[in-house]
């Protein structure tokens, strides 16, 4: 008897000892039942009553978010915009043109959201989810909803933006797989910063002294599936990436950075028109329909005849206490006259009567000052800001016009113009940025390569214009 009650006595006790565990964030109930059955002081039985009792038990202040034991660290991403915009294009005139210009005016939003971190033994993840299937954009318009109702959702939809995973087993060394953020050092005059590249890249980093570091990243993605192969390992289009740069401080507050890198294409895509020459064409001033944007002569997707070489570079420097960026871009198209040949081939000399060799060239010239990364979201910080402007000139034939900014200019070739932007951090996380962009024509013989959903069947353009008004909730 008396041992029983010195059992109920002992139990009693743990039981408060577990409450208290409970509401002071001690040793957790399961450690404390599980030592108080090794000492003897409760049998097996009743430590697994109590744990089921404990289990059962409602204690909302002690529910958790069980995480693998694999995730090192786990950390929440993304950001949520909302722009007014205002875009507009002229067409070129022409004989039979049916429509010579081309006004959209729109309220849009985007929301992208994502988990990253490290896992255990050098490995790290990303996952993120984004609204819109076109991956050079990824903003929903208000109200163009197929459905007749008001507020309908179908266009409303998430899709997948990136997933992967990395390995960074030392500190000059890395790799990753899988659809990831762009991980080379480039400007939107080659990509538009919305792609994610899908497939692997490794990245290389030596630190010659405190002030020098010289890194290499070296890519392949996959441009397209081929289905089905006609060869083996396989016939899909690759785009391969070789980078190598270098960055140096000077002194405290004056460094510079420049990366050449050569993009050459492997397969044949066999679908949505990359496997046809490239053209660029619209017919003399008249609207080429979706059907024919890919067509032998009218094609504005082929990715045939490119080898290019792209030179991105900054100099950056502080006034007073501002960040300031001189930045440029450089590209060259070593098979872009043998573009512009296969070019008027497939077009035919009433389109393109012939060969506009020495089209191969693309270059970008801007500065930026303020707090530098504000106005594409990078950084925010409360009361800071960003003005940035650059001026930018891409020829007809220097480009894969598939990858470069689909906003400035359109994602057209054969336009030059400038791009400003001014951005300012009401708050630690909510910004506000104004951007504004005007192109003309370069060669007033050729078309304005390329297609954009945006404005799908203009071509050529003789000028556009574009205006965007934004407000950003980055987290």
């Amino acid at each position: 008897m008396k041992y029983t009650t010195t059992r109920k006595l002992l139990t009693s006790t743990a039981l408060v000892s577990l409450t208290f565990a409970a509401t002071a964030q001690t040793p957790s109930a399961d450690a404390l039942i599980n030592k108080l059955v090794q000492k003897g002081v409760l049998t097996e039985k009743e430590g697994k009553e109590l744990l089921v009792e404990d289990i059962s038990t409602n204690q909302p202040s002690a529910s958790k978010w069980r995480i693998s034991n694999a995730i090192k660290d786990i950390g929440l991403f993304g950001d949520v915009r909302f722009r007014y915009e205002y875009r507009a294009a002229d067409n070129a005139p022409g004989s039979g043109s049916t429509k010579d210009d081309y006004t959209r005016e729109r309220f849009r939003y985007a929301l992208r959201v994502g988990i990253k971190g490290d896992l255990f033994d050098d490995f790290y993840y990303g996952l993120r989810v984004e609204t819109s299937s076109n991956p050079r954009s990824p903003w929903i318009t208000f109200g163009d909803d197929s459905s007749p109702t008001p507020f309908a959702k179908n266009s409303d939809g998430l899709n997948l933006g990136q997933a992967y995973l990395g390995w960074r087993p030392t500190d000059w060394y890395e790799m990753t797989v899988g659809k990831m953020p762009n991980p080379l050092y480039v400007t939107a005059m080659v990509w538009d910063s919305d792609l994610n590249p899908e497939g692997a890249v490794e990245k290389f980093k030596l630190s010659l002294s405190p002030q020098v570091d010289l890194f290499a990243n070296f890519g392949q993605f996959i441009y397209q599936d081929t289905n089905p192969d006609t060869a083996f390992p396989s016939s899909d289009t690759f785009l391969l990436a070789w980078q190598v740069g270098a960055s140096a401080k000077f002194t405290k507050d004056l460094s510079a950075k420049v990366a050449p890198v050569i993009y050459n294409y492997t397969g044949v895509g066999q679908n949505n028109g990359l496997n046809n020459a490239y053209t660029g064409q619209g017919l003399n001033g008249i609207n080429v329909g979706a059907a024919t944007l890919n067509s032998a002569q009218f094609n504005q997707t082929g990715i045939n005849d490119l080898l290019v070489l792209e030179v991105p570079a900054e100099l950056n420097y502080k006034v007073g206490k501002y960040g300031a960026r001189l930045f440029g871009d450089f590209a060259y198209n070593f098979y872009g006259d043998d573009r512009a040949r296969a070019a008027a081939t497939a077009a035919g000399p009433a389109i393109l009567p012939h060969a506009f060799t020495g089209h191969n060239k693309a270059y970008q010239a801007g500065v930026a000052f303020g707090n530098l990364g504000l106005v594409y979201g990078q950084t925010s910080k409360k009361n800071t800001w960003e003005a940035r402007a650059y001026f930018q000139h891409i020829e007809q034939y220097a480009l894969d016009v598939n990858m470069i900014d689909s906003d400035f200019f359109e994602g057209r070739a054969n336009l030059e113009g400038v791009y400003s932007a001014f951005a300012y951090s009401f708050t630690d996380s909510i910004i506000g940025t104004v951007r504004y962009g005007y192109a003309n024509r370069i060669d007033k013989e050729l078309g304005t390569g390329g297609v954009n959903p945006d404005i799908p069947v203009l071509n050529p353009i003789k000028n556009y214009h574009l205006v965007q008004l934004d407000l950003t909730w980055r987290f």
